[in-house]
Order: C-alpha cells, then sequence, then structure tokens
C-alpha cells in the first residue's frame, strides 16, 4: 500500500526545483490570463465598446462565427499573457538550448499583439466611419457622394495596416513611401469621382448668395418646370405633378433658369 506514495515521493524529490516553478509560474499565467480577458471584456462592455461598433462590417462578420469584437479582443489579450507565462517559463525551467529562440519570441510578441489590435481597431473604425459619413451624407442625393465613405473606411483601415505593419518590423521608408503613393491615388481619384459635386457646390455658393429664385417660386429648369420646395449647396429641388425632382446646381448654373411670373 505504501509502494505508490514512496514512488510519488521519490519523482517530486528527483524533478528539479526549477520545473516545479516553472510549472508554478505556468498554472498562473493560465489563471491571469482568463482573468485578464474577463476583465478586458467587462471594461470594454461599460465602456460601450458594443454599442458604438453595432452594424459595422467587422462586427456582423464576427457574429457570423458566434463571437463579437469584444471577445475578440479579450481574448488576445488572454492569448498574450499565456505565451508570455509560456516564455517566462521555459526560461525558469533552463531551456538552454532554446534561449535564442525564445529571446526572439519575447521580443516579438508584443509587437505582434500590438500590430493584430492596431488592425482589429483600425477595421472596426473605418466600418464605423463609413457609416457615420454615410448617414452625414444620406441627405444629399448626388451620386458621387458614394465613393466618400469607401474612401474614408479604406483610408483608416490603411493607416491601422501601415502601424501594424511597422510594428512588427517592417522598413519606415517603405511605409511612407507606401502612405505617400497612397495619398496621391486618394486625391486623384477623389477630384476626377467628385468633380461634378466640387462644380454643384461652386454654383450652390453662388446661387445661394444671388438667391435668383427662392422657395416657393415656379420656375423651369434643366427641363424641368415646377415649385422650387429647397435649396442647398448641392442641389435644387423641385416639385412637378406630385414628384419631386433633384437637379444639381451646376447644372442649373450651367443651362440657366426661367423663372415664371403669372
Amino acid at each position: 500500500m505504501l509502494a505508490v506514495p514512496n514512488a510519488l515521493r521519490e519523482f517530486v524529490v528527483r524533478v528539479p526545483e526549477r520545473l516545479w516553478l516553472a510549472l508554478f509560474v505556468l498554472v498562473l499565467g493560465l489563471i491571469a490570463a482568463y482573468l485578464v480577458g474577463v476583465v478586458n471584456r467587462r471594461l470594454l462592455t461599460r465602456a460601450g465598446v458594443p454599442e458604438a461598433i453595432e452594424g459595422t462590417a467587422f462586427e456582423r462578420t464576427a457574429r457570423e462565427f458566434d463571437t463579437s469584437t469584444v471577445r475578440i479582443l479579450a481574448q488576445l489579450s488572454s492569448y498574450f499573457i499565456v505565451a508570455v507565462a509560456v516564455i517566462v517559463a521555459l526560461t525558469v525551467a533552463e531551456v538552454n538550448y532554446l534561449d535564442r529562440f525564445w529571446s526572439s519570441v519575447a521580443s516579438f510578441l508584443p509587437r505582434l499583439f500590438i500590430a493584430a489590435v492596431v488592425m482589429i481597431v483600425g477595421v472596426v473604425v473605418g466600418d464605423k466611419a463609413e457609416l457615420l459619413v454615410a448617414e452625414r451624407l444620406r441627405g444629399i442625393k448626388l451620386p458621387e457622394l458614394g465613393v466618400l465613405p469607401p474612401i474614408v473606411k479604406y483610408s483608416v483601415v490603411y493607416v491601422a495596416a501601415l502601424v501594424a505593419l511597422g510594428q512588427v518590423g517592417v522598413q519606415t521608408l517603405a511605409l511612407v513611401v507606401l502612405l505617400a503613393a497612397y495619398a496621391f491615388a486618394v486625391v486623384l481619384f477623389a477630384a476626377l469621382a467628385t468633380k461634378d459635386l466640387v462644380a454643384s457646390a461652386a454654383a450652390g455658393v453662388f446661387l445661394l448668395l444671388r438667391q435668383p429664385y427662392g422657395i416657393g417660386d415656379e420656375v423651369k429648369v434643366a427641363g424641368e418646370r415646377g415649385i422650387v420646395q429647397e435649396v442647398d449647396l448641392f442641389v435644387t429641388h423641385i416639385e412637378a405633378g406630385g414628384e419631386d425632382h433633384v437637379i444639381p446646381n451646376h447644372s442649373v448654373f450651367r443651362d440657366g433658369i426661367v423663372l415664371i411670373r403669372e
């Protein structure tokens, strides 16, 4: 009956103290990882992050996999603690032939964790910025404005990607060149896509300052005859036969307007 306890005691005595300490560090790290994940998840929830990112593309994709953005961020923090605990445990256990490998991992792991968090936050913020810009521009019925929300989104994501790449060791000069090329492409594309929008805005400023017609006037413009309902910076709303015609201001400025007086 005493053979098993004696064998177990002998095994415990033979195991070096550093291995027991390494095991203790590993267990402590697992417990800390679980607690950090729970705390971070609760903090993000109380900070209103789920409500703030509701409806974003990243959150919808996460929901399809039965998770959420908050849960992913909390799990990332837990995995980071576990990885650190493993490295510390191996160091305590004096795994000498892996010293160079683990030292490289120990220096790279925090940067990788920061890069992952930056990339996730960048995607979420980009999605949210796209929704906000689209919501602000919803009342302006110009097709050119449809390109602005995606440009805002991918600009945020692109900057986040550059920061993330910088964290994992990509050369700064290459990042600056990429950022300059992207900024030039965005400016060029925006100029080509919104040239009519800029023309409408310039014409709208002129019309609002000179006020050749106002709300309630009967006019004929761009082949449409009706009652002016609204004039803003970009478009003029004319009601004719129960239909609301939205005419870009640059068309009004180019084709002219006939003010009907009867």
